[in-house]
């Protein structure tokens, strides 16, 4: 490949595993949308490939990209973003071993250490991370192999300060994995600031256009690399060739679009804050964020996404999501349409009774890179 490491960031999502085709010189890598390959002679891989589960050109081409926008040496792309959370964590655990999540995790981390990691014997507990005190003392109250971190959260959008939390984490002997999907590796490395693993759901601002699901997994250590990759293998939830080339492809455009996506949620962030109907705005943004100053310091911009609490309770909350016209009403985030969402009953309804339920007038944005004034008006009419 021509460029896997250096030059900036819009460079390598452009050119990091993506070079012209060599027999045809198409600029844009093909689908290889092929299950087997044929061998050169009994087990005479023609470029290591045999199989598609274990390898396929498309894929390597976007776990190659990947790897150089987090600054890691070993990438892994998913057939979701839960995927890769569990192909991390079983290559981590083992039955007996104690993770630490946050206490707003997004719905389906909680779930999977809820509902599925405990029957395997791996236990669990939520802590506030933006609280490094809490953190320390949780630490020390249990050892932990794993230190989960989501930064910003889903949905309260709180920040916690990646530097400190991994030197936390190593000093007391457990590993930090960080949630990258709601900033992207454009605004946020994890890698960078000690995390020993990034996590992403690819079908948020990676693909960034609504249409393919998947997930990743980048690590520090090619060693842990070696193991999640043989789980890949072993389990087989992979990302399929037309799904990691349509990531590829919103890949392209993922500085520009976050640029659009991160202006976009100031101007919504603010005039919310400023309206009558609204009780709270949760942005980093916002000089108020309680999360502003460390954000500020780890993240080239605030994000996309922007959550706020109507006043009038549970069901003008849910009124105002069944108002909007420019943002539809649907779970997911990160695409270049504007979506809106009540997380109590929709993305995080598995949390409902659980320490991590989410206030009930709590109504999440996912700020897509319309024009903004139509954004502004589409809001004011929902909420009069």
């Amino acid at each position: 490949m021509t460029i896997n490491s250096g030059g900036g960031f819009e460079t390598l999502a452009i050119h990091a595993g993506q070079d012209p085709d060599p027999q045809t010189g198409a600029v844009v890598p093909p689908i290889y949308q092929v299950s087997t390959y044929k061998q050169d002679g009994v087990g005479g891989r023609r470029g290591g490939y045999e199989y598609s589960r274990t390898a396929n050109p498309t894929r390597g081409a976007l776990e190659e990209c990947l790897a150089a926008l987090e600054g890691g040496p070993r990438g892994l792309a998913f057939a979701s973003g839960m995927a890769a959370e569990d192909c991390l964590l079983r290559a981590i655990c083992q039955p007996g071993d104690h993770v630490l999540i946050p206490d707003d995790a997004y719905g389906g981390t909680f779930r999977l250490m809820n509902s599925v990691l405990t029957s395997w014997g791996v236990s669990y507990r939520a802590v506030r991370l933006s609280d490094p005190v809490a953190v320390r003392a949780a630490l020390a109250e249990r050892p932990a192999r794993v230190l989960w971190v989501e930064t910003p959260t889903n949905p309260l959008l709180n920040i916690a300060d990646i530097a400190t939390l991994g030197q936390l984490a190593h000093e007391a002997g457990a590993l930090m994995v960080v949630d990258n999907t709601f900033a992207s590796p454009y605004l946020q490395l994890p890698l960078a600031l000690g995390a020993d693993a990034v996590v992403h759901s690819t079908t948020k601002y990676l693909g960034g256009h609504s249409d393919v699901v998947g997930g990743a997994l980048i690590v520090a250590d090619p060693a842990l690399g070696e193991r999640c990759a043989f789980l890949q293998n072993t389990t087989g939830a992979v990302a399929g060739p037309f799904d990691a080339w349509l990531t590829l492809r919103g890949v392209r455009t993922l500085a520009a679009r976050m640029d659009r996506h991160c202006a976009n949620a100031a101007r919504v962030a603010d005039m919310l804050a400023a309206h009558p109907a609204v009780a709270e705005v949760r942005y980093p943004g916002l000089p108020g964020h309680p999360g502003h100053e460390v954000a500020a310091k780890q993240m080239r911009g605030f994000g996309g996404m922007v959550s706020f609490r109507v006043r009038g309770g549970e069901q003008a909350a849910v009124a105002v999501c069944g108002r909007t016209r420019l943002f539809t009403l649907g779970e997911s985030l990160g695409g270049v349409e504007s979506l809106i969402e009540h997380p109590g009953r929709m993305t995080h309804a598995s949390a409902v009774g659980s320490p991590l339920e989410v206030a009930p007038d709590l109504v999440r944005l996912s700020v897509g890179i319309e024009t903004a004034e139509d954004l502004l008006e589409d809001l004011r009419q929902a909420l009069a």
